[in-house]
């Protein structure tokens, strides 16, 4: 076991705009996070950018990167490392690719439909594994699988075939029509069959009659995007020399950790949202470095990038918040109790702006602390122009990966 802890607090989409509801802030200088702001003080804080010019940003790539695992050297598509946490075996000639569950507007013509909610207004696990059975039941077969996942998430096999379809997140076209966005390229027309197909057999389906007659965003068709292959991922131990472990909602970032041959922990309560249970996760994250001997623990949440996607200013604020209260302070504190000597990385994976309600590549402040090697003169605020005005700005994340890990690289 290492002498020293690790932790990656990683506030998915934490990073936005200044807002104009907010006098020109964000989010995060907004937000009440006093703990976060006491360990910027005492650390090191600048911006870093996670994806490189010529990748698209997405959580796939960013997280991969801020794990420590170069995107360019080890990025085989979102979809294959969520079905790895799935429990799906691709084979070396499967592809895979994300299936979302979507709100689709009702009356058009399928082309002319409006993307309005890309989660199906955040379906529950159970709800969504019906549709997605019934789905597989329908569609599935013929060299093609659908397996469920989580909420709104899932993925679908296409067996003995290759890369080549072009395919359009629905996060980055809410509120917009779907026409000019369906897929196209080597599999476009088979795909957009499918969807098509989907809504004429989810439209009427029971659980969604009773979504609508509940006033909720009904699951009315799947939307397929982020094509690839199966992953190669060194294992995390051999590769930095520390025994890792995963805490995430999402099976993207725990697809990662299980590439890695990482520890995956699951906390009951978890969704992704910001109605997740934070404490929860501290809870996991505490036990796992004080009592079950991980070395590096990597918290991801999900909450401030899903109300990014949203447009909801006022739960992500709290996102930020209940991140700073119910999981840095605790945990900092145990730690401290422990007198145990640890470094904590907080940073974003990719900005989230509410404006635009995608991801951008723009690099992302961060603070990296080092409990027995405090600093002085750091800003006492963890933000966008903070982090801007100290000067301290990391062009390739591995350099400031390879510092927070002490030179495992």
């Amino acid at each position: 076991m290492a002498e020293r802890k690790y932790i990656v607090i990683l506030g998915d989409g934490m990073a936005d705009m200044p807002v104009d509801a907010l006098g020109g802030k964000t989010p995060l200088e907004v937000a009440r996070k006093p703990h976060i702001d006491a360990l910027c003080a005492k650390g090191e804080s600048g911006l870093v950018k996670t994806v490189l010019d010529g990748m698209k940003p997405g959580s796939d790539v960013a997280n991969l990167a801020v794990m420590g695992y170069p995107p360019a050297q080890y990025y085989s598509g979102r979809s294959p490392l969520e079905a790895l946490n799935m429990g799906v075996d691709l084979a070396d000639d499967d592809i895979a690719v994300r299936c979302n569950l979507v709100t689709l507007s009702d009356d058009e013509p399928y082309e002319r439909k409006t993307m309005v909610d890309y989660s199906a207004g955040e379906i529950s696990n159970a709800e969504a594994k019906e549709l997605i059975e019934f789905i597989q039941s329908k569609l599935g077969g013929h060299g093609v699988d659908f397996y469920n996942g989580v909420s709104y998430r899932h993925c679908m096999v296409k067996h003995h075939a290759s890369l080549g379809t072009e395919l359009t997140p629905p996060h980055d076209i809410s509120d917009k029509c779907i026409d000019g966005h369906l897929p196209s390229g080597l599999y476009g027309e088979e795909m957009s069959a499918m969807m098509k197909k989907s809504f004429e057999l989810l439209k009427d389906h029971p659980v969604n009659l009773a979504r609508i007659a509940a006033g909720k965003h009904p699951a009315n068709s799947i939307w397929l995007w982020g094509e690839g292959t199966r992953p190669a991922l060194k294992p995390f131990e051999q590769t930095f020399g520390l025994k890792g472990a995963v805490i995430s909602a999402v099976d993207l970032v725990k697809g990662i950790g299980v590439g890695a041959k990482m520890r995956i922990i699951d906390v009951p309560g978890a969704t992704g949202t910001y109605e997740t249970d934070f404490d929860g996760k501290a809870r996991a994250a505490i036990d796992a470095l004080l009592d079950k001997g991980d070395d590096y623990v990597y918290l991801h949440m999900e909450a401030p990038d899903e109300c990014g996607h949203q447009g909801d200013l006022e739960h992500k604020i709290l996102s930020i918040e209940l991140i700073d209260d119910k999981v840095v302070g605790p945990i900092c504190a145990a730690l401290n109790a422990a007198a145990v000597p640890f470094s904590m990385l907080i940073m974003p994976d990719h900005p989230t702006p509410l404006k635009l309600k995608t991801h951008t590549s723009d690099p992302v402040p961060f603070v990296l602390y080092v409990s027995d090697d405090e600093k002085t003169g750091a800003p006492d605020k963890m933000c966008e122009k903070t982090a801007a005005a100290t000067g301290v700005y990391y062009p390739d994340s591995r350099k400031l990966i390879s510092k927070f890990l002490g030179g495992k690289h």
